[in-house]
């Protein structure tokens, strides 16, 4: 497959110190498929994206072949930094309005909300138990001019999702247990909540079999191609034919697979430390016990949450390289980082320490859509780091695209994927980018 990163990015090496498989008693191991299938329906990727579009279409009847590479959850969404919350573009709510129109940017913004919706109620509904934590999202402003982006923020909260969001100055931040030298001024959004990623999806994959759907792990495809009216996807030891075809691999989608995918979409990578429990003493002295999840209004930011158990996960961007070299460097600038915003944490532990790849795209917007050129064929992908609550409502929106019946997509949505410039050499970007906004958060 033709993907842009070194070969480490796409094997065990980057979440051999992962957290999340410690919190689950065991991950199911799906036998690979084996011999020819076929299907209503066929889903590369058991990720949220792929299991939210494969749950809805059993739901309405569907018969559904869900082919994973490695296990369910494997990529970004079992690895991620369990962020439900508002989000799925990049692209300012001036450039959506310049770009859509009024009436398309604030459906877009509903669908955000109903995304966030989206994912309570399928963990309610189906009694997944994910440890789900925090009102809202806290932004934390890490220079002071930035406390002027936080009221424009919380104006563009009410227009687009009329929410009355609370804005914290300075001396407010110790009391409300938000103390750190890093910081000076903070906004919450009560919307969304943290969640354990990797006990969501295997709640997904789950109920996704109790709903008659079959998984098959361990599967990656090597080709795609057409058998008459049917998809043909051939697996290393295996073959679907398929009426419908999704294609849900995010960061992890390969140039050739389908070909429409190649430049469109850039694989960043994101990177997540967490520290041993904390005591209370030492939450105490740091003053930091707030269970808000965080992020700080740096473009190469950082976000981190305190966690049931009291482990602080501490996540952040701008690795531009999967190498063993890189990942160290990587995580020693997570842990310097920590240490700066935690002063009081400088002895604290922090045994576990992972990577993944989202994804961006070109003009900033997801897409949730048909693949052009290919007949009854879709795909979703480049939720911008907001996978956990964008990525799952895809899904359920390719699905109801599909069936003619569910929630409407929203234009932009369906607004399709800008090549990139530079096309499979894309990555070359990065160095550019990083320093740009490297420069812009050292202002």
């Amino acid at each position: 497959m033709r993907r842009l990163y070194e070969p480490m990015a796409y094997g065990p090496a980057p979440i051999a110190d992962g957290f999340w498989p410690t919190t689950v008693e065991a991950i199911p191991e799906h036998a690979p498929l084996q011999g020819a299938v076929t299907a209503d329906v066929a889903v590369v990727g058991a990720g949220v994206t792929g299991l939210n579009a494969a749950l809805a279409l059993a739901e309405a009847g569907q018969d559904v072949v869900v082919l994973e590479a490695e296990q369910p959850g494997w990529g970004a969404s079992g690895r991620n930094g369990g962020f439900c919350c508002l989000g799925g573009a990049k692209a300012s709510a001036p450039a959506l309005l310049k770009r859509f129109g009024e009436a398309a940017t604030r459906d877009y913004f509903r669908a955000e909300r109903a995304a966030v919706d989206h994912v309570a109620a399928v963990l309610d509904r189906h009694a997944i138990a994910a440890e789900r934590h925090s009102e809202g999202e806290t932004l934390l402003a890490f220079r002071p001019s930035d406390n002027k982006g936080l009221q424009d923020l919380a104006e563009e909260m009410q227009r687009f999702h009329q929410v009355e969001c609370e804005v914290l100055a300075k001396p407010a931040l110790a009391e409300r247990g938000f103390a750190s030298p890093e910081f000076h001024g903070a906004l919450t959004t009560p919307i969304g909540f943290a969640l354990n990623p990797l006990k969501y999806v295997l709640g997904l994959s789950q109920v996704l079999l109790d709903a008659g759907g079959r998984l098959f792990g361990g599967t990656p495809l090597v080709a795609l191609s057409r058998d008459g009216d049917r998809h043909l996807l051939t697996t290393p030891a295996g073959q679907v034919r398929a009426k419908v075809l999704i294609v849900a691999t995010n960061g992890y989608s390969s140039d050739e697979l389908p070909g429409w995918l190649a430049g469109r979409y850039l694989p960043v990578q994101s990177n997540v430390l967490v520290t041993r429990p904390l005591t209370a003493a030492e939450l105490a002295a740091q003053g930091w016990t707030t269970r808000q999840m965080c992020y700080d209004t740096r473009h190469l930011l950082h976000y981190f949450r305190l966690m049931p158990d009291n482990r602080m996960l501490f996540g952040l961007r701008g690795a531009m390289r999967s190498t063993p070299a890189a990942h160290a460097k990587t995580r020693a600038r997570a842990r310097a980082d920590f240490e700066r915003i935690f002063p009081e944490w400088r002895h604290v532990e922090t045994p576990f320490f992972w990577s993944g790849l989202l994804a961006l795209a070109r003009d900033l917007v997801p897409y949730a859509g048909p693949v052009p050129g290919m007949d009854r064929a879709w795909t979703a992908l480049c939720y911008h780091g907001n996978g956990v609550a964008m990525g799952s409502y895809a899904g359920r929106l390719l699905a109801a695209q599909i069936t003619g019946q569910g929630p409407e997509t929203p234009a932009p949505l369906r607004a399709g994927l800008r090549r990139f410039e530079l096309g499979r050499w894309r990555r070359a970007l990065l160095p550019l980018a990083y320093t740009f906004y490297g420069l812009q958060d050292r202002g």
